[in-house]
């Protein structure tokens, strides 16, 4: 088994009886019934920004812990900023993650009524002035990923025989999160700490750019562990909790994980973006996915909730862990 690549040149959803068209939708759809993981190619972000995210990325967390301290996540409500080494989580079974980062998203104004009501993911950015490029590079990137991201799911739609346009009135506000990681290598024969334990994301779509230094791995649907190794030029993307929830089941968000054990003693670094729809959406199932008579198969939830319930989950668990 392994996780399929899946080519976007041609692909229009202004014109979805195209031959390319329906080659990437039909393609798209049974990566989503499977694994919900694919590699998207010919993609229009440009190599050099790609490239460029990276370095600033190794910038970034070079930092010296003083300055990290000083734009920590935890400073102002929207969670911007440093993520120290351990800080977070993510499988509730296993050891803290061995990592940190660099949270940071696009800069909606103050006055914007979520941030005035203090929504997660709407605050400020802390942007280190010790990297004056910083800001520019980021918002640059974050562009072009909130472009190939409303693409993903106008041709998700396509795939579900809705319009185009049909996740776009959730999407007014979107929650869109830039994570630029860094993973330290893995402690010699040491089988439990894992850079990123595994999970699920918890949004709509993730955007992954990842160094040649690979490390992820994939859990497919019969439960064997599969590597998603780097290809140049390439994003991997996968579907989070909300394409369930959307499709009642139909579509899958599966468990990933990663580990630092292939860099000979090297940082891995990693830049995901975590697309997701406004505080507010409700996410239930979309038409055709609920058959006559047939229940849910998931309880309606405000993306907002749900975002704010697993942060919280997932920090809260590696500071208990941390104090044991």
């Amino acid at each position: 088994m392994s996780i399929p690549v899946i080519d976007l040149s041609g692909a229009d959803i202004n014109n979805p009886e195209s031959e390319a068209t329906k080659r990437v939708v039909d393609e798209l759809r049974k990566a989503a019934m499977h694994s919900g993981f694919f590699y998207v190619k010919n993609h229009s972000v440009p190599l050099n920004m790609m490239q460029r995210q990276f370095e600033l990325s190794k910038k970034l967390l070079a930092l010296s812990d003083d300055v990290k301290q000083k734009y920590d996540v935890r400073n102002y409500f929207g969670f911007r900023g440093f993520d120290k080494l351990n800080g977070q989580q993510l499988d509730p079974y296993g050891k803290p993650d061995y990592k940190e980062g660099f949270y940071c998203g696009k800069n909606y104004p103050e006055d914007h009524p979520f941030a005035i009501a203090k929504y997660q993911n709407y605050g400020p950015n802390q942007w280190p002035e010790e990297l004056p490029e910083c800001e520019k590079i980021c918002q640059e990137y974050i562009a072009e990923m909130y472009k190939l991201a409303n693409q993903l799911m106008q041709l998700l739609a396509l795939t579900l025989s809705l319009p185009a346009n049909y996740f776009d009135a959730s999407s007014q506000d979107p929650m869109g999160t830039l994570r630029m990681i860094r993973y330290p290598p893995t402690p010699k024969d040491d089988d439990e700490t894992y850079g990123v334990g595994a999970h699920t994301d918890w949004g709509s779509v993730t955007i992954l750019a990842q160094d040649q230094i690979g490390g992820l791995e994939v859990c497919m649907p019969d439960g064997t562990w599969v590597a998603a190794p780097p290809i140049e030029g390439t994003f991997v993307v996968n579907l989070g909790d909300m394409i369930p929830k959307w499709t009642n089941g139909l579509y899958h968000s599966n468990p990933h994980r990663v580990k630092n054990s292939f860099s000979h003693g090297e940082y891995r670094y990693s830049i995901p973006f975590f697309y997701e729809p406004d505080y507010h959406a409700v996410i239930s199932p979309v038409p055709g996915t609920l058959k006559e008579g047939e229940q849910p198969k998931f309880e309606p939830c405000t993306v907002g909730e749900h975002l704010e319930e697993m942060y919280s989950r997932s920090y809260k668990k590696a500071e208990e862990n941390a104090v044991a």
